[in-house]
């Protein structure tokens, strides 16, 4: 672990290669697991403002999810996750006619002039932009721990492949979350990491 200003880094966000292999896994980290992407109060607050942009594209099942328990709930730990269908769909994802799966936040995010209130807009929940990183509260500290799933395979695969390492991968969601600054501290940390390794 290394601590940058309020954070505790696991060393595997340093050392580990990833790049999601989107044409391999068609975006199934959408429609998979048992429980909804871990959601901020403002980002809630957000996508309940967008919502009635949001309904209309979303699926059936997922507009009856969101009609009997809003868009979010809290799972066995108290954390606030956003809603699933089925145990297991996000409400938000849906599948095109070739079996990729899309974000409709995201795909609402990119298409501005169909967002009526921009100054709200967020391009997803930043648990979602920066898996396989999770974020944790250590105390007074936020603790950033790689995850490790197995429909990632490919994605692990690829990154090895690319040579490139996962902060490096999840540059633009990690300045997102914790700004230019303390990133230009990760990578002189994990650059200084690697130089004491390789003179070991």
């Amino acid at each position: 672990m290394i601590l940058i200003k309020d954070t505790i880094v696991s060393l595997e966000i340093l050392e580990k290669e990833f790049c999601c292999d989107i044409d391999n896994c068609k975006g199934c980290c959408c429609i998979e697991g048992d429980a909804g992407a871990p959601v901020t109060e403002q980002e809630e607050r957000i996508l309940t403002e967008l919502l009635p942009e949001l309904l209309p594209h979303m699926t059936k099942e997922a507009r009856e999810v969101v009609s009997k328990q809003g868009i979010a709930y809290n799972d066995p730990s108290g954390e606030r996750v956003l809603s699933i269908v089925n145990d297991k769909d996000c409400i938000f994802a849906r599948t095109d006619h070739n079996g990729w799966c899309y974000c409709l936040i995201e795909r609402l995010f990119n298409q501005q002039s169909a967002i009526s209130n921009q100054q709200s807009a967020i391009k997803k929940p930043i648990s979602c932009h920066l898996y396989p990183i999770r974020l944790t509260k250590v105390g007074n500290l936020t603790g950033l721990e790689y995850h490790r799933w197995d429909i990632c395979h490919s994605s692990r695969q690829l990154g090895h492949k690319l040579h490139l390492p996962l902060y490096k991968f999840l540059k633009e969601p990690l300045i997102r979350r914790f700004g230019q600054e303390w990133y230009d501290e990760l990578c002189l940390t994990a650059d200084e990491w690697q130089k004491a390794k390789s003179n070991q």
